[in-house]
Parts: structure tokens; C-alpha cells; sequence
């Protein structure tokens, strides 16, 4: 790390950082239809965003009927 780099995670990050911290190219991180921010002319992505998208992708494995049974309530057979 340089000297005047931050020793955080920036929330509002350029495409390239941006892309790296989802895992895919920067023309498939502008196709995903994440909202961008505006700050005086440039146009970054917000890390709760790039949260939010991550939250909603599937998990291997993992299906709307099996959803249920991956909670703690499913596994033990009670009803919430």
C-alpha cells in the first residue's frame, strides 16, 4: 500500500475498482444495471450496492423449495 492510499475500503469506487470487488470484467459489471452514483462528473458505484447485487445472486445448490428447509426452523421441522 502506498503512502497515500487509504487503509479502507472507499465507498463510492470507480468501474475498475468497482468490477474487481464483485469478481467480473467492467463491460459485465455495467450490463448488471447497478446504479451509479454522481460526484462532481464521475460516475462511481457504491459499495451498499454492489452489497445489495451480491445479496441477491443464488447460492449453488440452493432453490426456492429448498430455501425453507436451510433455515434453522426448517432443519428442526418448526414453523416460524
Amino acid at each position: 500500500m502506498g503512502k497515500h492510499e487509504p487503509h479502507f475500503t472507499p465507498r463510492l469506487l470507480p468501474a475498475h475498482r468497482a468490477a474487481f470487488y464483485v469478481g467480473v470484467s467492467e463491460s459485465k459489471l455495467r450490463q448488471l444495471g447497478i446504479p451509479r452514483r454522481i460526484l462532481d462528473g464521475k460516475r462511481l458505484y457504491d459499495l451498499y450496492d454492489l452489497d445489495a447485487f451480491i445479496a441477491t445472486l443464488p447460492i449453488e445448490g440452493e432453490s426456492a423449495e429448498t430455501e425453507a428447509v436451510n433455515t434453522c426452523a426448517g432443519k428442526f421441522g418448526r414453523a416460524r
